[in-house]
């Protein structure tokens, strides 16, 4: 039982989670920021995507499946450039 708690407590910092911002300018409508989002969550390994239009930014928590090159990506397929602002852990 030991073991398995061990494991689970292992596991569970293996698998850390990370919060990236990126200014995707060009969203200038709601339609704009749905095709962002839907467009990152695709990514296998994407948890949370949330997008500020008055901003231009978009908000991603992913695991370490993906990388911020795979979000950037995701966006171009968009018709829209993404510029990476901040990345760092993030806590639940």
């Amino acid at each position: 039982m030991r073991i398995l708690v061990l494991f689970f407590i292992f596991f569970s910092f293996a698998i850390s989670s990370q919060i990236s911002v990126f200014k995707v300018e060009g969203m200038h409508c709601p339609l704009c920021t749905t095709a962002v989002k839907q467009a990152i969550k695709e990514l296998d390994g994407v948890q949370k995507v949330s997008a500020r239009l008055n901003k231009k930014e978009v908000s991603v928590i992913y695991d370490e499946k993906v990388k911020v090159e795979d979000i950037l990506k995701a966006i171009k397929t968009t018709s829209y450039e993404g510029v990476e602002i901040s990345t760092e852990p993030y806590e639940k």
